[in-house]
């Protein structure tokens, strides 16, 4: 599976409506619940075709910020360049993710809409990790898991990763980060091309950085 249909299926994974109870062994009913919610408070926030971009990017944003777990999401795709990284470039890159990822991301939610989404179950593994199973009913193809990886957030919950047909997003994206780093010879360099991504989304939607 390329990259760029990971992506897409991600889109239409988050923007989807939660339309039936658990049909699968449960082991977290409150995180499946979590997840039932928050699908539909995206559905509703970010799938509007009359919203202005702006304000979907700053929905999205917020939507990341209180879900997502994305100070660890972002440690985790730097991998190993973390630990070498400076204090100040840390600082940078993490701004820079989250900026990527709403830049990149958000326009396109306004393309996927009425397809079923369906919570199929979930089960506690190792770490303290909740995974949630679903189920998206593709129109023209058969039916595509997505797994959502939670954490106990106080309260709540906390989204950590995302595994498409057993691809996951956070292990894809440090993938293309790392080939980066390696390209440009240093962190340095993946925060320029970040930066420069990041411009150029800002007037346009688009991939990875190069």
């Amino acid at each position: 599976m390329t990259t760029m249909r990971v992506i897409r299926i991600l889109l239409i994974a988050v923007t989807l409506a939660f339309v039936a109870a658990p049909a699968g062994a449960d082991d977290n009913a409150a995180a499946s619940t979590f997840m039932q919610s928050l699908g539909s408070k995206a559905i509703k926030e970010l799938t509007d075709p009359a919203v202005p971009q702006a304000e979907r990017q700053t929905r999205f944003r917020a939507l990341l910020d209180e879900h997502f777990d994305m100070p660890a999401i972002a440690k985790f795709t730097l991998g190993r360049y973390w630990r070498t990284a400076t204090d100040e470039q840390r600082d940078e890159f993490r701004k820079l993710f989250e900026d990527f990822i709403v830049q990149s991301y958000s326009a396109r939610f306004s393309e996927y809409h009425g397809q079923g989404f369906i919570v199929t179950g979930s089960n506690n593994v190792e770490g303290g990790t909740t995974v949630v199973h679903t189920k998206i009913d593709m129109p023209s193809a058969e039916d595509v898991r997505v797994d959502w990886h939670l954490r106990s957030a106080g309260n709540s919950f906390a989204i950590v990763d995302i595994v498409v047909e057993g691809v996951s997003m956070a292990v894809t994206q440090r993938s293309e980060f790392a080939s980066v780093i390696q390209s440009r010879g240093s962190v340095a360099g993946l925060l320029d091309a970040l930066r420069a991504k990041n411009a150029q989304s800002a007037d346009s939607t688009g991939g990875g950085a190069q």
